[in-house]
C-alpha cells in the first residue's frame, strides 16, 4: 500500500483541481490518501507557506502547485500500484 499525503489549504483553487485528479489516478489503486490542511499545523505552514498543494508518495515530496496526472500515474506504477 502507497501512502499519498495531500497537503492543501481551504479555499485554494490549485488545491481543488488537485484534489480530483489525486481522485481520478488513485482510484483503483492501493493507495492510502491522507489529506492535511497546512494551517491546522504551525510546521507544515512554515515548511510549505503558499507552495500547495504538496503531493507526498510515502512521505517523499512528489509534487507542488499542481498535479499532472500521468506523472502521478507512472509514479505510482513505480512504486507498485
Amino acid at each position: 500500500m502507497v501512502e499519498l499525503t495531500f497537503l492543501t489549504r481551504a479555499d485554494c483553487h490549485l488545491c481543488e483541481v488537485a484534489r480530483t485528479s489525486i481522485a481520478e489516478v488513485v482510484a483503483g489503486r492501493q493507495v492510502a490518501v491522507t489529506e492535511i490542511d497546512i494551517d491546522s499545523d504551525e510546521a507544515l505552514a512554515d515548511q510549505y507557506g503558499w507552495d500547495i498543494p504538496v503531493v507526498l508518495l510515502n512521505g517523499r515530496q512528489h509534487s507542488f502547485h499542481r498535479v499532472e496526472s500521468d506523472r502521478l500515474s507512472r509514479a505510482l506504477e513505480a512504486l507498485g500500484v
